[in-house]
Parts: structure tokens; sequence; C-alpha cells
């Protein structure tokens, strides 16, 4: 009998189309997603795969049992949703969400379901959320919160179903003596500043990098750093100067010596939405909890 899992990363294979790529997706090693397939192949007992030079690539029976995995694979979900369809919400409810809306917004909710719905049981995963929507999609977690920034519009995936949790409006964090600190700052001003940016790859590089691209000049970034509240003391040390969303000052906190000043010459939000793909009543139970 062919396994689910396996079948799972075939799909995974004809939409991505590199061993390197589904295992980045599944959080995988290339070789463990490799073994796999060689095993399903066998059980297949048919080719799936042939080489097109350095690549792989499916053949016609690779593609005609992606087919039907697919068909299998909703099969398997939609028994799991019926099963799960209890109209008490208990059970496990895998989170995966950024650290700021954690604190916010996730841990307030899970206090209130201890009360309110005694038999549900929430797992906190913080990944970053690009990171937390594969989670999802690949089914290691049952709800993603994650954010996009205005600058750097995205969809919600395939089969992914977003909802609205709030915005708010991205800020300068500088020295409080520093010579643009007294009023809305026009981000030409900081052109020849170091700055420190969110880690290569991320988003927040992303939307820094292009929100100096309006204002006509690239960032001169010397620092690096994911943890507001690093960053924020990386300001305060004269480190640079740095974009950060408005709840930082609530969940983190300003220390001495920094201040947060609205940008004048372009407006930057960030958009923060609660990702799911199966309303399950658990599911749904924590959502309106997060939602109100």
């Amino acid at each position: 009998m062919l396994d689910p899992v396996r079948l799972r990363l075939l799909c995974e294979f004809a939409e991505h189309g590199t061993m390197t790529a589904v295992a980045e997706v599944l959080g995988l090693t290339s070789s463990a997603v490799s073994q796999h397939l060689a095993v399903l192949e066998r059980e297949a007992g048919v080719p799936l795969f042939e080489r097109a030079g350095r690549r792989v690539r499916l053949t016609a029976e690779g593609w005609r049992l992606v087919g039907h995995a697919r068909v299998v694979l909703d099969a398997l979900d939609a028994a799991e949703e019926d099963l799960r369809s209890a109209a008490t919400p208990r059970g496990p409810v895998r989170v995966a969400c950024f650290a700021t809306a954690a604190v916010a917004r996730l841990l307030p909710a899970i206090a209130t379901a201890r009360g309110r719905h005694p038999d549900l049981r929430v797992i906190v995963h913080e990944l970053e959320p690009r990171e937390a929507v594969e989670a999802l999609r690949a089914g290691r977690c049952d709800l993603a919160v994650a954010f996009t920034y205005s600058l750097i519009p995205e969809e919600a995936p395939p089969g992914v179903t977003r909802r609205f949790l709030g915005v708010e409006p991205m800020l300068m964090a500088l020295p409080a003596g520093h010579q643009a600190a007294g009023g809305g700052v026009d981000l030409r001003v900081l052109r020849e500043e170091p700055w420190i940016a969110g880690s290569e790859g991320t988003s927040d590089h992303e939307m820094l990098d292009r929100a100096c691209a309006l204002a006509g000049f690239r960032p001169n970034v010397v620092h690096t750093a994911d943890d507001y509240a690093l960053v924020l003391r990386m300001v305060r040390e004269g480190l640079g100067v740095a974009l950060v969303p408005e709840l930082v000052a609530t969940v983190v906190g300003v220390p001495a010596g920094v201040v947060l000043r609205s940008i004048s010459t372009i407006e930057i939000t960030r958009t923060t939405y609660a990702c799911l793909r199966t309303a399950t009543p658990a599911v749904s139970a924590l959502l309106d909890l997060l939602l109100g």
C-alpha cells in the first residue's frame, strides 16, 4: 500500500520542482526527501522520476500518481475534518506565530480559552510569518498568525484562508538625541546613517530596502537582528537606526534613550492575519478569541 506521507511529498515535488525546495518547505533534509521518494517509487513498482541533465523530473507515470495522490490526500483531509467536527472544541490546536503577536494576541486568547473551553489545548510554535504559513500548508500546524507589509503585498496561498487581525504603522527608532528625533521623520535625512535590519532574506529586510528605495537611497545596513528588544537596545547604544512596528512599544517597551517617531514621507504599515486551512470547532474557537 502506498504511504500517504510519501504521497504528500510527491505532490510537494510536483508543485516545487526540486528535492531541495520540498525539503525547505517541509523542514526536512534533501536526503530524507530523496529517500522517501525512492521508497515510494519502489512501492509503486514503476519509474516515477527521470533524469533531465542535473535535475530530476516526474515521468508520465509520476504525474499520473500525483493526480491520484491529490484525490487520496483530499479524502484523508476530509476524513480528519469529519472526525474532529464534534460541536465541543477540544484537543490540541497547533499555532505557529511570530513573537510580538504571540505576546499581544495569542497568550491573552489562550488565557481566556482556559476558562471558556477547558478541553481545548493550544500548542505554540514561534515561527516567522513565511515559515508559519508553510508549516500550515504542510500540515504541521492548524493555525498560523502572520503579517504582511504594505510595501510587499502578498496574496494568501491556495487553500489558505486569511482573517484580518489588525494593522499598525511602522515607526522610526532613533536615539533620543538624534537630530531627526524632534517630529515626523523624512527617511531621506537618514541616508548616511548606519541601519539595523532584519536578517537577510526576511520580509523585514526586504521592507527596509523598499522603503529606502522609495526615498531615493539604498540603506547602509551594518547590523542585522530579529529580536526587537535587542534592536531597540542597539539603537540606544548608537549602533544605528531602525524601522519597528508600533506594537513593539507595548510588547517590548521602549528603553530610556530611544524614541519612536512616525515617518512623514512614506506610509508603511504591517497587517496581521490569522491563517487557516480547516475551520474545525477547536480552530474556530481559538480564532474567535483572537478576533475578539
